[in-house]
């Protein structure tokens, strides 16, 4: 499996064994607390977790409703402006004008706010403050918050992994991918903020639990939030909190234990609960493209219910394929150029969809248009449900589906913050909509063919609708290669119970399609792509690099990194302290020390950590300019003797360091890393313990991803 190791210097790896054993620690301190101050200890800490997840919903709802609010009022900014009060959106601006009507009078378009009739001056007005919009978003990413640009979840997916990147959940983060968002999406850019909706789920629970000793000291329970918030930001995103959980669990967090399960499932639910208390839409739906439908579907319908699941997977598989290319290309050519790349590409894009009806609409207005079922003597949005406008309709979504997936292919990914689920949602309904709208031509040109004898005389037989249903979650499982969550939440977004089954099969088919054509959803080649270290679950594929040697019969002696090789070693004898300092200063980025009896033996003794030296010299007064002479500093586990010029440190020395042989399997300690997750493997000989040599979770992934370590 190839892939770039770019960026792993930027991520500092979690030692998932050393935090559950101070976690233990602590909770082992607490025992002998006694009486009122034991019973107290213990009802703050049964409801701390359930506070932190509480405030974490609450927050992550108002933030998105917030984004949702602005979001549209900026979208129709691009359109007109009200005459009643610059900040009313259409929506509210016509909020009582009869829908009958030609035109709302308060809504004045910007060709007649400058006191002319003319289609080139609402397109151009469209295209200059969509890319005004777009252009100042890259701006602002550019230059006060660059970790905000992007959808953030292959980051995220790593972090939950055991790897952290400093900033990318920090407040300012999340302020600016707030800002950023609202302004990328409403610019026209091919792109959404359902993506986007989880780093920002993610920003807030940080924030939040870091206030929260029991959080800041435990990457665990950092995790545990972390995954509960990535669950919150999905079920705001498409109103499904079940399909955020699950969500969650299938394709971001490496683990998810039922507690977790349990506190996510009440974070995602007070986060829909807090995001319906808001109604941004003003219509009592928690997004924009909620629908509901009455009619059933035939069997006779799954011919083309599959051509809808062909069409997913095709989808998602080029498109991941021609969007890693575009990624490559900006990487090497456009990288100094973000902000001009931005501007051309919504200028260009706005330009286009303008002259196309179904693309000009925002992408969530659009899904709800075409996710809305047709009733009698209703002519629908655009005349859409109108049967003598069926071929104009069929055209302009042939043309729709087209201009989406070239501008999703070429926006996702630039400087900007960007996601690609209702982007895709939109492409497969609007090809799911014409796939619905020729059958229902079909059926009404020959309704005596043998295909057709289920439907029922002079009664709707085919419901366009529900194809383009269909279509979104095939697109969307296409390009995101998630199954179970993709079937949820779009039945917690329809209620369509009896549509379950076809959800299941375009879902199904959409995934062996697109698995076909390239392996992994559009996050995981991003990771590999961009350099993002993240040990994937195990699967016949990973463990073959280009040479086809599989980890299973290499020993562990090939991966790693061996004593010879400038590896930094302490010994029990230990050092004088001026040249400890100077043996920690030159090693900044060193996580830990391996401990050796000395040097002629190099008999492993245990692992000492690089924090637990600094906190040990502070804590003993020998931090530097504090005047005190100290002869030596020793690291023997052995005896715990100090004197006024020796102290001892062997007490923060782990004698038990997870330790395999050098004729040990790749495969075994690849498994070690994912099932236990130290941050380092020593390898040790059979006959002595001498230490051989050391691996680490980014030696495993720069060899499975068969790169050299330059």
């Amino acid at each position: 499996m190839g892939g770039s190791t770019a960026r792993f210097d930027e991520f500092d790896t979690v030692d998932w064994i050393t935090d559950a054993a101070r976690e233990r620690e602590r909770q082992h301190e607490r025992r002998y607390e006694v009486g009122r101050t034991l019973l107290l200890r213990r009802a703050y800490d049964a409801v701390e977790s359930w506070v932190v997840v509480l405030i974490v919903g609450v927050l992550i709802g108002v933030n998105t409703a917030m984004i949702s609010i602005v979001t549209e009022w900026l979208s129709d900014a691009k359109l007109g402006v009200c005459s009643q009060g610059w900040w009313l959106n259409e929506k509210f601006c016509c909020w009582m004008h009869d829908e009958s009507a030609p035109a709302c009078p308060a809504w004045v378009t910007w060709d007649h706010y400058l006191g002319v009739d003319a289609a080139f001056v609402r397109w151009a007005a469209f295209v200059a403050t969509g890319t005004a919009f777009a252009t100042t978003c890259a701006l602002l990413v550019r230059e006060l918050a660059p970790l905000a640009a992007g959808s953030g979840l292959p980051e995220i997916k790593a972090i939950l992994g055991g790897f952290v990147i400093r900033g990318f959940m920090g407040a300012w983060t999340l302020v600016m991918k707030s800002v950023g968002l609202a302004l990328a999406v409403a610019s026209g850019l091919s792109i959404g903020k359902e993506g986007p909706a989880v780093h920002m789920g993610c920003c807030v629970g940080n924030v939040v639990s870091r206030n929260f000793a029991r959080y800041r000291r435990s990457a665990a329970r950092q995790r545990e939030i972390v995954s509960a918030s990535a669950a919150a930001g999905v079920a705001v995103a498409f109103g499904a909190p079940i399909g955020g959980v699950l969500f969650s669990m299938e394709d971001l967090s490496s683990r998810f234990p039922r507690k977790t399960m349990w506190r996510s499932f009440f974070c995602a639910l007070i986060a829909t609960v807090s995001l319906q208390a808001m109604d941004p839409f003003w219509t009592g739906k928690l997004v924009m493209f909620q629908a509901s439908y009455d009619r059933d579907w035939h069997f006779f319908e799954l011919l083309f219910f599959a051509i809808i699941g062909v069409f997913g997977g095709v989808y998602g598989g080029l498109c991941i394929k021609l969007n890693l290319r575009v990624t490559a290309f900006r990487k090497k050519h456009l990288s100094t150029r973000a902000v001009e790349e931005v501007a051309v590409l919504a200028a260009a894009t706005t330009a286009v969809t303008y002259l196309n009806t179904y693309t000009r609409e925002d992408m969530g207005e659009l899904l709800s248009y075409l996710l809305q079922e047709c009733h009698d003597n209703t002519k629908g949005w655009n005349g859409i449900c109108v049967p003598a406008n069926a071929w104009r309709v069929a055209w302009g979504l042939a043309a729709a589906t087209l201009i989406r997936a070239a501008g999703t292919v070429l926006a996702y990914g630039c400087k900007v913050p960007c996601g690609i689920f209702v982007p895709s949602m939109a492409i497969g309904a609007s090809f799911g909509r014409l796939v619905g709208t020729l059958a229902e031509i079909m059926q009404r040109s020959h309704p005596d063919w043998r295909l057709f004898s289920q439907c029922a005389p002079d009664t709707p037989c085919i419901t366009p609708a529900t194809y383009a249903f269909l279509g979104a979650a095939a697109a969307m499982c296409g390009v995101t290669k998630v199954t179970v969550a993709v079937v949820v939440i779009m039945y917690e977004l329809t209620g369509a119970l009896n549509f379950l089954v076809p959800t299941v099969i375009v879902v199904m088919i959409a995934r062996t399609i697109g698995d076909a054509i390239v392996e992994g959803g559009i996050s995981e080649q991003l990771i590999l792509l961009n350099g993002i270290p993240f040990l994937e679950e195990a699967n016949d594929s990973e463990h073959h690099g280009d040479d086809g040697q599989e980890l299973l019969d290499m020993p562990v002696a090939t991966l790693m990194r061996g004593c010879d090789e400038n590896m930094l070693v302490l010994y029990t004898a230990g050092m004088v302290l001026n040249d400890l300092w100077e043996f920690l200063r030159l090693s900044p980025k060193i996580h830990g020390y391996p401990v050796l009896d000395n040097e002629q033996d190099m008999r492993l003794v245990g692992y000492v950590l690089y924090m637990d030296i600094i906190a040990e010299l502070r804590i003993e007064g020998l931090m530097h300019g504090d005047g005190v002479v100290i002869h030596t500093i020793s690291f023997d586990p052995s005896h715990n003797r100090s004197t006024y010029n020796f102290k001892n440190f062997g007490h923060i020395v782990d004698t038990s360091p997870v330790t395999v042989r050098p004729r040990t399997s790749a495969e075994t300690t690849v498994e070690i890393f994912r099932k236990l997750g130290p941050r380092a493997i020593l390898v040790t000989s059979e006959e002595d313990g001498r230490l051989e040599g050391m691996l680490t979770r980014k030696d495993v992934l720069r060899h499975i991803r068969n790169q050299p370590d330059h």
